[in-house]
């Protein structure tokens, strides 16, 4: 028959504090933190999470009135809804914050979109104007930002004023800088359409080279590959699909989609479809030349300065 062991301070230590031992190590969790260890992964966890909090919005608000109908609530007001759009609205807060050091990596970008050569001239031309383009969303959001929060006063002196005393002041309009940026972003995102159309081309040219330099039907490893591609493609394609009109919206004065939960369930689309594009592409540590998707970041959240 076997004694117990007398509890002491050493085992009553790896029974508490030690009680971690008993976990497993998990993948999953060295994914996520492989994923958001990187700006983008974090920006595009941070809008998944939005994007679901604007629809628990919805959703909570539809159930509220629908409960106050029946008799089952006084008023037909969700207070767990407001506190779903307080979260959203601080999280996209703190996404155009955290997009500061954004521009760095545009420059980055096409330093070395020059000293790398591309497949062809066309995706050359339009990642050059894609670049370009977020040269110009960038700074706008980062003034919209500050005026909006009140770090930049209303009016700036005019360099011109140097010269001239009575040079007119820079206006500085939170709302008119924010649609300017989203103008540019909106330019970034129909260039885009024409950088798939160059993908589309040369993952075609790619098989049937690849089929025809073979002779033979392709193997289980290279079907595995060209249908990560594909996959990444059509992942691609469909955010770029949800994000024109969204861009549209937030480009024009008033918006263009008068449905505020069809914006955010093309939102949502977008940033489910965005995550998992992010996802797949930390599965593995890649050495491969880095993707535009990871470099730049666009918004799906422009409601914090517009509602300002």
């Amino acid at each position: 028959m076997s004694r117990s062991k007398p509890l002491n301070l050493a085992r009553l230590n790896d029974a508490v504090l030690g009680s971690w031992s008993s976990v497993p190590p998990s993948k999953t969790l060295d994914h996520l933190l492989r994923f958001l260890s990187t700006w983008s992964g974090t920006d595009k966890f941070f809008t998944l999470v939005q994007a679901i909090c604007k629809i628990m919005v919805h959703v909570l608000t539809f159930r509220a009135r629908i409960q106050h109908r029946a008799g089952l609530r006084k008023v037909p007001v969700s207070n767990a809804a407001g506190g779903f759009a307080k979260f959203a609205s601080a999280v996209g807060d703190s996404q155009m914050l955290g997009r500061f050091w954004g521009l760095f990596q545009i420059f980055q970008w096409l330093i070395a979109l020059e000293r790398n050569q591309q497949p062809t001239r066309n995706l050359l031309t339009i990642e050059r104007l894609q670049g370009w383009s977020m040269l110009g969303y960038y700074p706008f959001e980062h003034l919209s930002y500050l005026r909006t929060h009140d770090v930049l006063p209303p009016t700036l002196p005019s360099p011109a004023s140097l010269l001239n005393p009575t040079a007119k002041p820079i206006s500085l309009n939170a709302k008119d800088l924010s649609l300017l940026s989203c103008r540019c972003w909106a330019s970034y995102v129909i260039l885009q359409f024409a950088h798939l159309r160059e993908d589309r081309k040369l993952l075609l040219l790619q098989q049937r080279a690849l089929r025809k330099g073979k002779g033979s039907p392709l193997s289980h490893a290279e079907k595995e590959d060209f249908g990560r591609k594909w996959d990444a493609y059509w992942t691609g394609l469909l955010v770029n699909l949800c994000n024109l009109p969204l861009a549209l919206h937030w480009s024009i004065d008033g918006g263009l989609i008068k449905n505020s939960l069809l914006v955010d369930i093309l939102s949502l689309i977008t940033a489910t479809a965005s995550f998992r594009s992010g996802w797949n592409a930390t599965a593995l540590p890649s050495s491969g030349p880095q993707d535009i998707s990871t470099i730049v970041a666009p918004p799906i959240e422009m409601e914090t300065v517009k509602a300002a």
